[in-house]
């Protein structure tokens, strides 16, 4: 309970997304006392993914506009003469225009349970490292705090795979075989899709994990080496992208990304072959010929593509669908570095460079939050913070005050932005990102297999609006039931999000509630499901520019628009050197069989940190085909 927390740490980290999940990871890998704590009763944050019911829930708790109902103010008798208290928001104002939309018959649901939900506990104070999921609980039995309130569907342990050498499988089968129709080997797609009702949607909510910011992991990008480097990477699995799509002339295709794809593909001739592999082979060393591209410098990418003598579906597939840059602001530079990250990372783990953890986005907060409990961090949800507490003197924060009253006294402090006060970010300007999530019956582009993880970008739609990040998950991601695909769309904002991408929508799906009578090949995917928002774009907002905070607390930004994680990744090291900066960031941990323990020196921790930390055995050298339950592993 939260009267029993201790009342010093060294680092207290108040939100539970993925910079600050890193960020509490690797300071008590480095042997710091961390209270990491949420207001929210879900981990994640703004990264956080939920099951359908657990997201109509979110919808509504943010169609709400109330503002918190006045509680007594107690806590400011706490705030001695020689302090000042910096007031913290007590409600998340970062999702906005939030409207959703169902294009089935609504009535049908009602009454209708989710299968397999648990009856609902009451609340006891607020602190989460009381809720643990059963289903975790029996996989990491002695991490008591950081298990997700959305938990994995029934039949699963959630996460499971460890890390094991390259060109190894994981240890054992994936648990996608673990009671999950939807996770078998690839089907072949039925020649008609199933009609799917909203009543279908409802009862198998708990198959769903949607994720409130979608974005994909370069094999070869900041976010997998560090899950490598700091082992976190056996908390969870991956399935790769199985393909890249383009949308051209109003239709969907596929873009032939490595050298194998490009000389197999039937869409392009001889001559185009030549062009682009002559092409992608330049840009993989385009730093040791700059009298290549240094007169087009100044130019933007697109411009640049043009001088190349290539054709305009190569100059296409290039622009939107590899170097995925703007048509008219990517520079050639950002196109050619762009380009090049995309080839490096092919290959590594599959036919493309992106990875997709299982589940949904949300679990990889919830990786570092397991190693950050394993090293001792305590976690508390549902436990909001009324202030930072500021020392005039020194000015350095020096406390926080929780909602129960309860100083906490620490040396670093760690928030969120969203928790800042709208006095503290009087001259912050924020970025926005549209988002939509889609539920469909069908993939944008059918072929013999149905189980495909694909990643399209749509070109803009009309002069000064962005291109669109368009990426569909199957079944087989955990992401959504069988029979379905779960579409998520994404752009920076220049209107509300529906403004933003409804027209994007318009030309991929069908949006009519019944089928339209055509011919059944041509027919577009129809929408079930879908919701539309806008989120906060926090990223790239300097410490400068929030007003009177102390230089021992440091912001974390929210998810940005970026298709990876490289910003979040290079957010929490900045701030943990620039705290620690004689400290490794996120070391390995140690190998459990290298501990020796003394005897009159082993306490329960300890044992419950060696039973945690116990790799799996390795198996068998042959390597997974199908790329699902794929472990990230060092090369």
């Amino acid at each position: 309970m939260a009267d029993s927390l201790p009342s010093e740490f060294d680092v207290v980290v108040v939100g539970t997304g993925l910079p600050e999940s890193i960020v509490a990871a690797a300071c008590a890998r480095s042997g710091q006392r961390v209270l990491h704590v949420d207001a929210r009763n879900y981990y994640g944050g703004n990264w956080a993914s939920f099951s359908f019911s657990g997201l109509l829930s979110w919808i509504k708790e943010n169609q709400q506009k109330t503002d918190p109902s006045d509680e007594c103010e107690d806590w400011r008798k706490l705030i001695l003469e020689d302090e000042e208290a910096i007031p913290l928001s007590r409600k998340d104002k970062t999702i906005q225009h939030v409207e959703d939309f169902c294009f089935g018959d609504q009535d049908s649901a009602e009454g209708v349970e989710e299968a397999g939900a648990l009856p609902k506990l009451p609340v006891f104070g607020a602190s989460g490292a009381q809720e643990v999921s059963a289903g975790l609980e029996k996989e990491c039995p002695a991490v008591q705090s950081p298990c997700p309130e959305t938990e994995p569907a029934e039949g699963t342990e959630g996460s499971g795979a460890g890390p094991t050498p390259e060109g190894e499988a994981s240890p054992g089968e994936s648990p996608l075989q673990e009671g999950h129709t939807e996770a078998a080997p690839a089907e072949t797609a039925s020649q008609e899709p199933k009609k799917i009702t909203y009543s279908q949607i409802v009862r198998e909510g708990r198959r769903f994990n949607i994720d409130l910011v979608s974005k994909l992991l370069f094999s070869r990008g900041l976010l997998i080496d560090l899950l490598i480097k700091s082992n976190v990477s056996r908390y969870a699995e991956f399935k790769n992208a199985t393909r890249i799509l383009a949308f051209r002339e109003g239709k969907v295709e596929q873009v032939p990304c490595s050298r194998a794809d490009v000389f197999n593909s039937k869409q392009l001739t001889m001559v185009e072959k030549r062009m682009l592999m002559k092409f992608l082979t330049f840009c993989l060393d385009y730093e040791e010929h700059p009298e290549e591209y240094q007169e087009h410098e100044g130019s933007t990418f697109a411009q640049f593509l043009q001088t190349r003598q290539l054709t305009p579906s190569l100059q296409h597939f290039i622009l939107h669908s590899i170097a995925m840059v703007s048509e008219t602001q990517g520079t050639t530079l950002e196109g050619l570095q762009a380009t090049k990250k995309f080839l490096q990372c092919l290959g590594r783990y599959g036919n493309t460079p992106f990875l997709f953890p299982l589940y949904g986005q949300g679990e990889i907060p919830q990786c570092f939050c397991r190693l950050c409990a394993v090293f001792g961090g305590i976690y508390c949800l549902r436990h909001p913070v009324r202030c930072l507490v500021l020392d005039r003197a020194s000015g350095r924060c020096k406390a926080i005050v929780d909602h129960f009253g309860q100083r906490i006294s620490a040396n670093y402090f760690i928030v969120e932005d969203s928790y800042l006060s709208e006095g503290t970010c009087t001259n912050v300007c924020y970025r926005q990102i549209s988002r939509a999530v889609l539920i469909t019956d069908q993939s944008v582009l059918n072929t013999d297999s149905e189980q495909q993880v694909s990643l399209m970008t749509v070109p803009p739609v009309a002069p000064g609006s962005p291109a669109v990040c368009v990426i569909e998950l199957c079944s087989s991601t955990m992401t959504c039931m069988k029979d379905t695909y779960l579409v998520h769309l994404t752009c920076p904002s220049t209107q509300t999000a529906r403004e933003d991408l409804e027209p994007v929508v318009q030309k991929l799906f069908n949006l009519n509630a019944e089928k339209e009578a055509e011919n059944e090949e041509l027919e577009k995917p129809r929408v079930l499901w879908a919701v539309y928002f806008n989120m906060r774009d926090s990223s790239g907002v300097e410490k400068d520019s929030y007003d009177g905070l102390p230089s021992n607390v440091y912001v974390c930004s929210g998810p940005d628009s970026a298709l990876g994680n490289d910003c979040a990744v290079k957010q929490a090291e900045s701030i943990f050197q620039d705290m620690f900066p004689t400290e490794e960031f996120c070391p390995a941990p140690p190998n459990p069989e290298d501990i020796i323990y003394d005897e009159n020196e082993i306490e329960p921790e300890e044992s419950a940190l060696s039973n945690s930390a116990e790799a799996k055995p390795e198996s068998s050298a042959e390597e997974s085909k199908s790329g699902e339950g794929a472990a990230v592993t060092k090369e």
